[in-house]
């Protein structure tokens, strides 16, 4: 029973386990299949060192855009094993028996490795890179209609070259270095985009407003008090709105403004059971079925949580107290808005093919979460038209033509230094959206807010994707950011 296990419950675990001298020995010997980006550009190849000797490395691993892309490509490193799509298409990428497609092949099995190819396009990647400008913080783009991560980039970030070299102390210096967190807190290895959290602030309005929609329509067309603050059930503390300001009104008059008051009201009114059932439904509490490792969960409170704690729901209710996102969650917030509700499963893997060209594997496209009804995606999304026209992010500069919707998030961290994360989701053309996003920038000065912070960033990225739609130069036109 024990060799059944082993030969064959376990044949695959243990085959591809990385004790297993062979393993040990292919990462010697053996080249890895090549991992491209949309256009083709290489992000990652086995290069033969034709100098090596008996026992020596004979490939080694290198990745050309260096920096650019490690939190995606990741890194295969003989000390530190995989990463990234280096680890979730390691079958493939190792060379293995092809599923034979003629009689000659099935009388002589080939064995070879398979190119993994991904649906980053590395225009608007490097658009994203050039906006943060080395800043901390984090840029998510997907295409809407299919989750297909069009760009992932954020900082700090690392080179995986040396997490590969055929040096070990090159391997561990590098490793200790990717360790180290900046002064916010931030190491180079775990990417802002997808394994940190930070309160997404009122981008989350957009979800109250859905709750307030599918759940209690009645409550959109509720004329909230036109105040600065609020007194909290259950504290003597008042939660004021950004700035001090004064507002109020229907749904549809403060999101636009972005009413912090209103909104704590409403979600007083929803209760927790209902904003946390329409999270949910968004992606919250789960883990984005990404096809890379790592991915972290994005948090909104439990009804049991919440049920005795009403200050706390009223701050959820604006992306605050234990509400928190990561920049691909809240990128698939606006994608589920853009596309009449239905939030797809986000993927980087496009293709796999083998050492001929031929597609082994095509990736369908598939709902994660349907979210929202049609109906509420657009009565959301006219509003987050306004944000852009009259609104919030009415001094960012979108381009009239490019037809955005947007939300602004400026959430307080509750640090000492009284610093915010800023925020900004966005997709278009609301017609016909073709790119949704993304933009965190966090423990900013709390003199910014999102639409200063973030919304620069957003622009840029949204114009850049824009014009590598209609295959039109991504920046230094008069339509684009500058190059």
């Amino acid at each position: 029973m024990q060799l059944v296990n082993i030969q064959v419950v376990q044949q695959k675990k243990l085959s591809q386990a990385a004790g297993n001298p062979k393993v040990r020995e292919a990462r010697l010997t053996q080249s890895r299949g090549e991992i491209l980006a949309a256009d083709g550009t290489v992000l990652a190849r086995s290069i033969l060192d034709p100098k090596a000797k008996r026992g020596d490395y004979k490939f080694e691993r290198s990745y050309p855009q260096a920096n650019l892309y490690g939190h995606l490509v990741g890194f295969d490193s003989y000390i530190y094993g995989r990463w990234g799509i280096e680890d979730s298409y390691n079958s493939y990428l190792i060379a293995h028996q092809q599923e034979a497609l003629s009689i000659s092949e099935l009388l002589n099995p080939v064995s070879s490795t398979n190119t993994v190819l991904l649906s980053i396009i590395p225009a608007l990647q490097k658009v994203a890179a050039s906006q943060l400008a080395g800043r901390d913080g984090a840029v998510v783009a997907l295409d809407p209609r299919t989750g297909a991560v069009l760009a992932m980039y954020s900082n700090p970030t690392f080179d995986p070259n040396p997490l590969v070299s055929k040096i070990s102390k090159t391997e561990q210096d590098a490793w200790a270095a990717y360790n180290l967190k900046d002064a916010a807190g931030f190491a180079p290895l775990a990417s802002l985009a997808y394994q940190r959290t930070f309160a997404p602030g009122s981008t989350f309005k957009t979800v109250t407003s859905a709750a307030t929609y599918d759940y209690q329509p009645g409550l959109a067309n509720k004329v909230y008090p036109p105040i600065s603050s609020t007194p909290l059930p259950q504290t003597n503390l008042t939660l004021s709105n950004f700035g001090g300001g004064t507002c109020g009104g229907t749904l549809a008059q403060m999101l636009p403004p972005s009413c912090d008051t209103g909104y704590a009201l409403m979600g007083l009114d929803l209760t927790g059971p209902t904003l946390y059932e329409q999270a949910t439904r968004f992606g919250f509490t789960h883990v984005p079925p990404i096809d890379i490792p790592g991915a972290a969960v994005s948090a909104f409170p439990t009804p049991a949580q919440l049920a005795n704690n009403l200050p706390g729901l009223a701050y959820s209710a604006i992306g605050q107290q234990d509400v928190t996102a990561t920049a691909l969650q809240n990128a698939l917030v606006a994608a589920g808005f853009a596309n009449g509700g239905a939030v797809m499963t986000p993927h980087l893997m496009v293709q796999i093919r083998d050492s001929q060209g031929r597609v082994v594997i095509a990736y369908e496209p598939h709902i994660w979460k349907q979210a929202t009804t049609p109906t509420t995606a657009s009565q959301v999304m006219a509003l987050m038209r306004q944000v852009v026209s009259q609104g919030t992010a009415a001094g960012v500069g979108f381009l009239a033509q490019d037809d955005v919707a947007a939300k602004t998030g400026t959430a307080q961290t509750g640090n000492s230094q009284h610093q915010t994360h800023n925020w900004m989701i966005a997709f278009a053309p609301a017609a016909n959206p073709v790119v949704a996003i993304a933009v965190v920038m966090p423990f900013q000065p709390q003199s910014g807010t999102g639409a200063e912070v973030a919304g620069p960033i957003a622009k840029c990225v949204i114009e850049a994707a824009l014009a590598i739609h209609y295959h039109l130069p991504p920046t230094g036109t008069a339509t684009t950011c500058p190059a």
